[in-house]
């Protein structure tokens, strides 16, 4: 039996990267995957990708997915989503807040407009989505959500600083993926009572996507000194398919997670987070 025979799943921007390789293992596993994204179809964005795409590789491989077009910056839009889930599928027994917008800008230069959308997109659009999936979860007894996060969310550590910044503009962004990591273990808390397991993953290295090509983070899709994308779809899929008891509350590394389980084979490389302990918002 797949480890999610039957669940209904919801996963945010899954026309590309991450979110496409989420999508696509956890419909190999048996889910029924509702792929969200506002990207429809292949050329309606700059980047490569779309919903279309990635739901026509998971029906060639013998899965179940659905594509909705929605803008979570919008919430009535993640509104939409829950509910064309559910007419879809039923209720959600699985969702994987993974989209995510960001702008590489110091904050002196950051426009306000682009700071109030990358939060509705990064934190906003989660905690919306969490509460409308959690509300179908709790009669059940059973779910789980898995946040994805960023090594970002840990700073730079206290001044003074004498060597300029080697990554300049991702304060904002940092800041974001450590308020979502602190929302994850207090949800956890609050959701344990009812069965409902909630988890938090970065990628232990910089994940070779359209979107950090875009951003000069490494070269090219094929960049060796990147990760993979299927290991964070393995940590994923590991954290929504254990034992409540066993994961929730846990903000990890892809790399450090699948090692615990024995999932990380030596020759994958280790990850500059492979061996972090903690999470990245109680690391001072």
């Amino acid at each position: 039996m797949a480890k999610l025979d039957g669940k209904a799943v919801i996963v945010t921007g899954a026309s590309r990267g991450i979110g496409a390789e989420i999508a696509k293992t956890f419909a190999a596993e048996g889910g029924k995957v509702i792929c969200a994204a506002r990207t429809m179809r292949e050329g309606d964005h700059p980047l490569e990708g779309s919903l279309e795409s990635t739901v026509a590789e998971i029906r060639a491989a013998g899965g179940e997915a659905t594509p909705v077009a929605v803008n979570i910056s919008a919430p009535e839009e993640c509104e939409k989503l829950v509910q064309s889930a559910r007419q879809t599928y039923g209720p959600v027994d699985v969702l994987v807040n993974n989209a995510a917008l960001t702008y590489f800008l110091p904050v002196k230069d950051y426009p306000l407009k682009r700071w109030m959308r990358s939060w509705a997109v990064n934190l906003h659009a989660p905690f919306i989505l969490c509460q409308l999936a959690i509300n179908e979860m709790i009669p059940r007894r059973s779910g789980a959500i898995v946040n994805i996060s960023s090594s970002a969310a840990i700073g730079p550590g206290r001044g003074p600083y004498t060597d300029p910044p080697q990554n300049i503009g991702g304060t904002c962004y940092g800041a974001q993926k450590a308020a979502l990591e602190r929302f994850t273990q207090g949800l956890a808390l609050e959701a344990y009572e009812h069965g409902i397991s909630v988890t938090c993953v970065s990628p232990s290295l910089v994940v070779p996507t359209p979107g950090t090509v875009f951003h000069s983070l490494v070269t090219g899709l094929d960049d060796p000194s990147g990760e993979p994308p299927h290991l964070m779809a393995k940590a994923a899929l590991l954290l929504a398919t254990e034992p409540l008891d066993k994961v929730t509350g846990r903000v990890t590394y892809s790399q450090q997670i699948l090692r615990e389980y024995g999932l990380l084979p030596e020759a994958q490389g280790t990850g500059i987070d492979a061996d972090r302990p903690g999470s990245g918002f109680s690391r001072m």
